[in-house]
C-alpha cells in the first residue's frame, strides 16, 4: 500500500478529532460525551467486531468471492466462543469461535468455488442456517447447565486487560504508573484535553483479544500486498484465467481466502461474547456483520480503511449508548458537514447538487435550532444510518476487485 494513502486516512481522522472537538465546544445543550475517554473506550470496543467482519470481508472480496454470509459466521463465532470459553478457558473459546466461523466459511467456500453456487444465495443460506444450529445446539449443550437455556449461556470469563505505563496509569512491577493522558484531559485545554482523552481511552483497560484484532490490520496489510500468497489471492480476484494460466491454483486461493474470511468473522463473534457481554445471548450479533460488510466498500477493499470505517460505526453506536445530548450534537456537525459539501459542489460546477446538499444542511441545522434532544428511537438507528449515508456519498470513488462476485470454472473464459 502506497504510504499517500495511509496518510490521507491519518489526515482524515485527525481533522474528525478537531471537528468532533468545536462542535462539542459549540454544541447548546452542553455534551461532555461527544469526545472523551469513556466514549473512545466504548468506540473502540464495539469497533472491533465490525473491524474483524471488515477485515474477513476484504479477505475473501479480494479473492473474488462475495460474503454475504459474514453475519451468520459470526453467530456460529458466538456459540462456539462460548462453548470453547465454558470448557476450555477465554483464550480457548476465542480459537474455537475462529474455528466455528471458519467452519462456516469452509462451507460457503464449497458451494461456490467448489460447485459454483451463486455467491449470495449462499450467503443467504449460511445467515439462515446459522441461527438454527447455534439455537439447537443451546438446547443440547447449554439448557442443561446453570444459568444457560435455549437461548442463553452460563457466563463466561474475559481474556483480561491491561493499561499503557506511564500514558494510562498502568502498573509496572507492581508500581503504579502516572497518567499522563489523564492529567492532560482534566485540564480543559481544547483540543488537547480532547485528543488526550482520546487516547485516554483507547490506551486504559485495554482487552489482550482487543490488541490481537488490531494487529490483524497491519498483518493483513502485509500479506495480502507484501507475500507472494497474497499476491495469488488478489489475482484470483482480479483476473482468476490470467491468474490460473500463470499456475495459480485460483481454487485454492478463493478457498483459502474464504476460510480466513470465516475465522476472521468468527473471531469477531466470539469477541463479542467473551469481551463485550460475557455470555452468549441468541440474536447478539445484530447485524455487525452486515456493517462489517459496508466497511469493506467504505474501505475500498483497504484493511486501513475497513479499520477507520468500523470506528465510524462503532461511534456511532457507542454513543447512542451513552448520551441522547450528544447524539442531538451530532446534527450541527451533520449540517456544518452538508453546508460543506454544497460549497464544494457549487465551486465544482454541480449547481444541482449543491441546491440540493445547501437544503438538507438547512432542513438538518433547522432541527438541531428548535430542539434540545433528539426522539426516542433515533439514537438505537444511528449506527445503520451512518451506514447508509456513508455508503450513499463514498460509493462513487471506490473502485472493488474486477472479478468480485464472478462464478469462475477452468477452462472457461
Amino acid at each position: 500500500m502506497r504510504d499517500s494513502v495511509v496518510m490521507r486516512w491519518m489526515v482524515a481522522a485527525l481533522g474528525l478529532v478537531i471537528a468532533l472537538s468545536l462542535t462539542q465546544e459549540l454544541a447548546r445543550p452542553e455534551t461532555t460525551d461527544l469526545i472523551s475517554a469513556g466514549t473512545a473506550e466504548s468506540t473502540l470496543r464495539r469497533a472491533i467486531p465490525i473491524l474483524l467482519a471488515g477485515l474477513g470481508g476484504i479477505w475473501a472480496e479480494r479473492a473474488g468471492v462475495v460474503n454475504i454470509g459474514l453475519e451468520g459466521m459470526m453467530i456460529l463465532g458466538t456459540w462456539f466462543g462460548a462453548w470453547g470459553a465454558l470448557e476450555f478457558g477465554p483464550w480457548w473459546g476465542l480459537a474455537i469461535g475462529v474455528a466455528g466461523g471458519a467452519a462456516g466459511g469452509l462451507l460457503h467456500a464449497i458451494a461456490t468455488v467448489g460447485f459454483g453456487v451463486d455467491h449470495i444465495i449462499s450467503g443467504v443460506a449460511i445467515n439462515i442456517l446459522a441461527p438454527a444450529l447455534a439455537r439447537f445446539l443451546s438446547g443440547e449443550v447449554f439448557a442443561a447447565r446453570s444459568g444457560g437455556g435455549i437461548t442463553q449461556s452460563p457466563r463466561v470469563e474475559s481474556v483480561g486487560h491491561g493499561d499503557l505505563p506511564f500514558v494510562s496509569g498502568g502498573d509496572m512491577f507492581g508500581w503504579s504508573t502516572p497518567d499522563l493522558f489523564g492529567w492532560l484531559s482534566d485540564q480543559g485545554w481544547f483540543l488537547v484535553s480532547d485528543l488526550s482523552a482520546l487516547l485516554s481511552g483507547i490506551t486504559s483497560n485495554v482487552s489482550w483479544a482487543t490488541l490481537l484484532a488490531l494487529l490483524l490490520v497491519p498483518a493483513s496489510v502485509v500479506i495480502l500486498w507484501r507475500t507472494s500468497l497474497g499476491l495469488r489471492i488478489r489475482a484470483a480476484g482480479e483476473h482468476p484465467v490470467a491468474a490460473d494460466s500463470l499456475g495459480v491454483n485460483v481454487y485454492r486461493m478463493k478457498t483459502l481466502a474464504v476460510v480466513v474470511s470465516g475465522g476472521l468473522a468468527g473471531f469477531g463473534g466470539a469477541f463479542i461474547v467473551i469481551e463485550q457481554t460475557g455470555i452468549y445471548r441468541e440474536a447478539q450479533v445484530q447485524g455487525r456483520g452486515f456493517i462489517g460488510l459496508a466497511t469493506v466498500i467504505f474501505g475500498n477493499w483497504q484493511p486501513v480503511g475497513a479499520f477507520l470505517g468500523s470506528m465510524l460505526f462503532g461511534f456511532a453506536d457507542a454513543l447512542q449508548l451513552r448520551d441522547r445530548t450528544a447524539v442531538h450534537a451530532l446534527l450541527l456537525l451533520v449540517g456544518a458537514a452538508l453546508a460543506a459539501l454544497a460549497v464544494r459542489a457549487v465551486l465544482r460546477r454541480r449547481p444541482a447538487a449543491g441546491t440540493g446538499f445547501a437544503a438538507l444542511a438547512l432542513v438538518v441545522l433547522w432541527w438541531y435550532s428548535v430542539s434540545e434532544e433528539v426522539m426516542r428511537e433515533l439514537p438505537p438507528i444511528t449506527p445503520h444510518v451512518a451506514t447508509l449515508l456513508v455508503l450513499v456519498f463514498a460509493s462513487s470513488r471506490l473502485r472493488m476487485p474486477a472479478a468480485n462476485g464472478l462464478r469462475y470454472r477452468r477452462g472457461q473464459e
